[in-house]
């Protein structure tokens, strides 16, 4: 399999699938493809012919099929590699790990519009502002703290639902934001986020993401320059 992914620096999406597949040693081929929106650019003429929806992460078979979708990514390879967990095996703790994830997949758009990823850079004072002023931002931040805790008590720990999952890769590009931004939580919360942080797999990404040294102004709201 080969995964097409964005810069690892500010691709959220990209991480998810990036580090699902890493966290269970499952190989596959990476393909970084640099952000370049403009007309003509090699993104954009590379993306063309690899996802119908012209974004990342895509997901390709050796035979060319393909899978462009986060969640699709994370059923397909639960299906495709029945001998991991990639789910929880449990009925119900399967459901609320799928329910999580959708409920990230669709919402805290306000969380994801002000505090974009960018794992390079600390911005602990934009953050201090933004959570001072933006109302929205702090539901959102309510909202993710309770359903952590909540599956967290649930399943014991130090995991959502005890074992690393899809729900925990869903999140973690999550725990970047918040540390990057330095938004308050609860402990058991922020207990979380650290053990996301401290996982192998989200480690190796963000060590990689360090290492791009590369400035993509489209996805730079906080500075003008590295």
């Amino acid at each position: 399999m080969k995964l097409y992914i964005g810069n690892k620096n500010y691709s959220s999406w990209s991480m998810r699938s990036g580090v699902l597949l890493a966290a269970f040693g499952i190989p596959f081929e990476e393909v970084m493809l640099r952000f370049d929106f403009r007309p003509g650019s090699e993104w954009n003429r590379r993306i063309a012919g690899i996802s119908p929806t012209g974004r990342v992460p895509t997901l390709v078979e050796a035979d060319g099929f393909t899978v462009w979708d986060t969640l699709a990514i994370a059923e397909y390879i639960a299906d495709r590699h029945p001998e991991h967990a990639v789910w929880p095996r449990d009925l119900r703790a399967r459901a609320r790990a799928r329910s999580l994830c959708a409920e990230m997949h669709a919402g805290f758009t306000r969380l994801r519009t002000v505090c974009p990823m960018n794992i390079e850079v600390f911005f602990p004072d934009v953050g201090e502002k933004l959570w001072a002023e933006d109302a929205a931002l702090r539901a959102d931040v309510a909202r993710l703290d309770a359903a952590w805790s909540d599956a967290l008590q649930a399943g014991g720990g130090p995991f959502l639902f005890g074992a690393f999952s899809a729900a925990d890769a869903y999140f973690a590009p999550v725990a970047v934001r918040l540390s990057r931004f330095g938004l308050p939580l609860s402990d058991a919360a922020a207990a979380y986020r650290d053990a996301l942080l401290a996982h192998p797999a989200v480690e190796d990404w963000v060590a990689d993401a360090m290492r791009e040294q590369d400035f993509v102004a489209e996805d730079e709201p906080y500075r003008s320059q590295r």
